[in-house]
């Protein structure tokens, strides 16, 4: 039996149906904006009576059709979230770049699509500051990822000290071209999220013109990579989005949605940000 089947088949006997979805309903260049994507993602948050939450999430989730919404929760939830919420799209926080091997206390990408992921998150900071993960082993997690029908969602940013030397922009770019996988191809896809670090938790956030500026020059690195394509590559905004402040970030130009910490925690803190995605449309 091939992977693909295998993989398949052991969502099929565990009742999983994850939902898959496709790239966004409109390149930027037909002049229609892309679908907002808002994932929440739970980092080291999660044990099984929080399994409650996510079912209070999905359910206020299908009120916005117009907004795709994600949780990427814990490993050890992945299976369980999915088979709570048939349907809704839950992804892990990280992946391994191989197929398979001696690598303990990792997960492949073939693992997480068995358990019911529809995606994974790379290169979050935390883990390229905490467990040292350079660009290259980056693009290798988002390329296996993809390789299998995982969408991605791959995390760049910059720190306080590059952004007060005035290096922010060429830092998160450098960043972004070596982290991009070489092409995309097949259904799954791929979204950046801009994280500045040094927002991430804390309450602050940049100014709506420096958003604006990283997210054209992503964009324009996207651009550089992937032709025409690049437009259609969703880039989201991360660091203490909160219902407060989530209509302002929605509004500026080529943020395509959010990655959200801490508020996506609680489905009474977390509706409010899709609520503001779709009123953003």
């Amino acid at each position: 039996m091939e992977w693909k089947e295998a993989a398949a088949l052991g969502a099929v006997l565990a009742c999983i149906k994850p939902r898959r979805y496709g790239r966004a309903k409109a390149a930027k260049g037909a002049g229609m904006p892309l679908k907002k994507l808002v994932a929440g993602n739970w980092k080291m948050h999660g044990l099984s009576y929080d399994l409650d939450e996510v079912k209070a999430i999905a359910t206020a989730s299908a009120v916005y059709p117009g907004v795709e919404v994600a949780l990427c929760v814990p490993a050890i939830l992945v299976e369980r979230a999915a088979r709570a919420v048939p349907g809704f799209a839950i992804g892990g926080q990280d992946v391994h770049h191989a197929e398979k091997g001696a690598h303990t206390g990792c997960t492949s990408a073939r693992m997480l699509l068995d358990a019911g992921a529809t995606l994974t998150i790379v290169g979050h900071s935390e883990r390229r500051e905490a467990q040292r993960e350079s660009d290259s082993e980056v693009k290798q997690k988002a390329e296996a990822a993809l390789s299998v029908g995982l969408d991605v969602i791959l995390c760049v940013g910059e720190s306080l000290e590059m952004r007060d030397s005035g290096q922010a922009v060429a830092t998160v770019t450098a960043q972004l071209d070596g982290s991009l996988p070489q092409q995309l191809e097949g259904e799954a896809w791929l979204a950046i999220a801009y994280e500045p670090i040094w927002a991430i938790g804390t309450g602050k956030i940049p100014t709506t013109d420096e958003i604006a500026e990283m997210h054209a020059a992503i964009r324009n690195g996207l651009v550089d990579r992937y032709g025409s394509a690049g437009q259609e590559v969703r880039i989201l905004y991360g660091g203490s989005v909160k219902a407060a402040n989530a209509a302002e970030i929605f509004a500026i130009r080529d943020v395509d949605g959010a990655l959200v910490g801490g508020a996506s925690l609680k489905n009474q803190d977390f509706v409010p940000i899709l609520a503001a995605a779709a009123s953003a449309g």
